[in-house]
């Protein structure tokens, strides 16, 4: 059988640094930092104080204020990213057939703002169960596909992908398989996270896994910088347009780029920790690039999972080497998590979309907050870092890891009709 070629023509993106796409790439190219003191709610008694939250973002802006209320936040950025998608690739009900459309979304938490309400509530009450009607529709992480496929009419495969931080990476790469095996022509993915809240950061403090500098949380995430003391939390929605080409052709579709494979693996080593040598990272890069048909010497950039923490960049950083061998030291390799934090279940869309942009204008995204060589690092990696450099870039490749030992890889290149 043979497969077929899959284009991405249409992207929204709601982040940190933007609430439009070209925002979001201009605050990546010239380094700029997400982080802020956290207003979602008081943190002055955590031991994070600080997020990358999505900023001035209004829901009522883009629907009724009832609309909103059945809705968890991150169910609504994902509609507007959605929306933004749906708008740039000129798709509509006359030029595709909604039965061979599909939704294929990733959270990798979902409605945990909404759970955390509704049983606050209930614990405040004097024990009779009291609960919003919506409390399960709005907190369950697949009413963002289904929501989406309602907005739009999208009748074609719907589902949820969860692989923690590698889901929405994971929900790509199921999309490009959707239709390059010709169960539909059009799939709108990628991945939605709102979880600045008591419970996630409370939750993700008690693990030890985020930064406390509350003293400067704009250069708090600092990936591959020696002092590094954890992740920063961050919120984003991210959503690509994936399309069979001869049909993106056919309806005059502009292409942004090519998805050219993907590849998935588990560590089976730890709850929550990499192994040290970075084995199922370095075993999801050579899938990826396996299924693309392509060669390490094909790869230009590579967005890393790099997310800040002692022990996940050095071992990213030895699977690099160990894939890519001397070729490694030509590449340029960047944590774009030092500007967006780390969205959890959206980080690998919106790093697949800087991996696009890349493409699209030959411009490496830097690793910003870079002040002190860490030593466990190899010195002869490029990681960009503090500048964005110009460079050719033909094909990217985007790392994402998740708690639970999932990793996630896709790669992308240069539209070539």
């Amino acid at each position: 059988m043979e497969l077929r070629r899959v284009v991405v023509t249409g992207i929204g993106a709601l982040t940190p640094l933007g609430n439009n796409l070209d925002d979001y790439w201009t605050g990546l190219v010239n380094g700029v930092s997400g982080a802020a003191m956290t207003t979602s709610f008081d943190a002055s008694k955590f031991k994070t104080r600080f997020a990358c939250e999505i900023k001035g973002f209004d829901p009522t802006q883009h629907m009724n204020v009832k609309e909103a209320r059945k809705l968890d936040r991150f169910a609504q950025i994902a509609l507007v990213a959605s929306d933004m998608a749906v708008i740039d690739a000129g798709i509509n009900k006359d030029n595709v057939d909604i039965d061979r459309v599909g939704v294929i979304f990733a959270s990798g938490i979902g409605g945990l703002i909404t759970f955390q309400e509704e049983v606050t509530n209930f614990a405040k009450g004097d024990g009779t169960p009291r609960f919003n009607p919506f409390f399960i529709p709005k907190m369950i992480l697949d009413i963002a596909a289904g929501q989406i496929s309602m907005k739009h009419g999208f009748r074609g495969p719907n589902y949820a992908v969860v692989s923690a931080c590698a889901s929405s990476t994971n929900a790509i790469i199921s999309a490009f398989d959707t239709i390059r095996l010709g169960k539909a022509e059009v799939v709108l993915t990628g991945g939605s996270e709102a979880v600045i809240s008591e419970a996630g950061v409370g939750g993700f403090n008690a693990m030890k896994a985020m930064s406390e500098r509350n003293d400067d949380p704009q250069t708090a995430s600092r990936p591959y910088d020696k002092n590094r003391d954890g992740f920063v939390m961050g919120e984003a929605a991210g959503v690509l347009v994936l399309e069979e080409y001869e049909h993106a052709i056919k309806r005059g579709a502009k292409i942004y780029c090519e998805i050219a494979g993907g590849g998935a693996t588990a560590d089976a080593y730890h709850l929550t920790a990499p192994h040290p040598d970075g084995l199922g990272a370095k075993n999801v890069m050579f899938a990826a690039l396996a299924d693309a048909g392509m060669k390490p010497e094909d790869i230009h950039y590579i967005n890393t999972h790099g997310t800040s923490t002692p022990i996940g960049d050095v071992a990213e950083a030895k699977a690099i080497t160990q894939v890519f061998g001397e070729h490694a030291y030509s590449l340029n390799i960047s944590s774009t998590k030092s500007m967006t934090g780390h969205c959890l279940g959206a980080a690998g869309v919106i790093e697949a979309i800087a991996c696009i942009k890349s493409v699209i204008h030959d411009i490496v995204p830097p690793t910003i907050n870079h002040f002190t060589d860490d030593p466990a690092l190899d010195p002869k990696l490029n990681f960009t870092f503090n500048k964005a450099q110009e460079r050719v870039v033909d094909a990217a490749l985007s790392n994402t890891f998740g708690f639970g030992g999932h990793n996630a890889c896709v790669i992308v290149k240069k539209y070539i009709p």
